[in-house]
């Protein structure tokens, strides 16, 4: 019953490959009507031939007809199957050769569209880039693009394991951050900080923030100087003291604010100074450094912390991923319009990207072009026989019936002429 169905569907599958079929029977109904026109002609123009004279004219019309078309049918059918099922030699031609046509295909495929020549030539009559930046430019290709990318994100993030991806991490952390000795570089960093003069920036800011304190939180600060008074010190003494130191810290601030030349602001750039110099050339300052570095670190607190981070940070992404319109996909579709937009611009940019691509293609090729070919090679022996020979014959069948129609008509006009000649010009030279 399998086999019944196949031969009768010819392995269609898809609404086109019905299509496909409905097209072929209707094109083997005509081819096969016309046999059975010109058997219909041969019988009456044979029969009456005698009586009506000029019958034997379409006698030899019809009957070269129906050998064109038989001739014809047994060339297409054998090239698909036995034809009525009798293993005559030669025919069933593609099951038989299945995989001579498919080594044929591959080798014709690998040194005619494969060819060096041949893809530098097609390469170079396109600009891959601008193309590829009208087409990104345009929002919903953009999005499409997007929504790839978010999807291959959220592969990522879903097939990863959490304690490796923790681990990696923390293993990339470690070598790259807290292994490296700090002293040096935040000497040197120090170091170019004050050189730079940038730490007057940090003083300022510093010294408005705390006067702007002072003058906010008097009580604050009364509070602050009288919990360091003797017990024995009179309230009116505390108080003058107080609203005195207050003004003074003040005044202090403002002018540490105000003068560049202040001896603080000096101090203080003379200690940052010693602080680089020191971090850099002093082995005591920088094991202390180091030490406190890796309690840091080390600290089962600070690593739960981390992990708890990453926890956070992949469910966020995760959910802004899933969200069409969450800010980081809006912003990746904006990118990539952006690019695609550049893409069309820039026509150094394009010519750059068209020679990396036009070299990695041929690269590609040049190298593995008999793989490729050998994709189609292996795929038509892996064909089962009759299969492959159903799959062709659905995809050609049907313009390979106007052979038969032609046939008919060619072997029509043959058998005609042949007559003709034969009776009006041998026939007067034989008598």
């Amino acid at each position: 019953m399998p086999l019944i169905r196949s031969r009768r569907t010819l392995g269609a599958v898809t609404p086109a490959d019905f299509e496909r079929l409905a097209s072929l029977r209707r094109m083997q109904g005509i081819a096969l009507g016309l046999l059975a026109l010109m058997a219909v002609i041969f019988v009456v123009s044979f029969a009456l031939q005698e009586r009506i004279s000029w019958l034997s004219y379409v006698r030899a019309a019809s009957e070269g007809g129906m050998v064109g078309a038989l001739a014809d049918w047994f060339a297409v059918t054998a090239l698909f199957r036995y034809p009525m099922g009798i293993r005559i030699p030669h025919t069933n031609l593609i099951s038989s050769k299945k995989d001579d046509i498919g080594e044929g295909l591959g080798s014709f495929i690998e040194e005619n569209f494969l060819a060096d020549d041949v893809v530098h030539d097609k390469l170079a009559q396109i600009s891959g880039a601008r193309m590829a930046g009208e087409w990104v430019a345009q929002q919903p290709n953009a999005e499409k693009i997007g929504g790839m990318i978010a999807s291959a994100g959220l592969g990522a993030l879903t097939v990863l394991d959490d304690n490796d991806v923790r681990e990696l991490i923390e293993s990339l952390v470690r070598r790259h951050i807290i292994d490296p000795d700090w002293a040096p570089l935040l000497g040197r960093t120090t170091a170019s900080f004050v050189e730079g003069g940038h730490h007057e920036a940090l003083i300022d800011m510093a010294a408005s923030r705390f006067e702007g304190w002072l003058i906010a939180h008097p009580a604050a600060f009364d509070r602050v100087v009288s919990s360091r008074l003797p017990s024995w010190v009179p309230g009116i003494v505390d108080r003058f003291i107080d609203d005195r130191l207050h003004s003074e810290a003040v005044r202090f601030t403002r002018a540490v604010a105000t003068d560049r030349s202040h001896p603080f602001r000096n101090a203080i750039k003379r200690f940052l100074s010693d602080l680089g110099r020191d971090l850099q050339n002093q082995n005591t300052l920088q094991q202390q450094l180091e030490a406190f570095k890796h309690e840091v670190f080390d600290s089962p607190r600070i690593r739960s912390l981390a992990a708890t981070s990453w926890d956070v940070m992949q469910s966020t992404l995760v959910e802004m991923l899933e969200d069409p319109k969450s800010d980081i996909r809006r912003r990746l579709v904006k990118a990539l319009q952006d690019f695609g937009l550049r893409l069309q611009e820039d026509s150094t940019l394009q010519y750059k990207i068209d020679v990396w691509v036009m070299g990695a293609v041929e690269h590609l090729v040049h190298n593995y072009r008999h793989d490729i070919a050998n994709v189609i090679t292996e795929t038509v022996h892996r064909w089962d026989a009759r299969e492959a020979a159903e799959k062709i014959e659905l995809q050609v069948g049907k313009d390979l019936q106007f052979i038969r129609i032609n046939g008919t008509i060619v072997g029509s006009l043959a058998g005609l002429t042949i007559y003709t000649i034969a009776t009006l010009v041998i026939a007067p030279l034989v008598h």
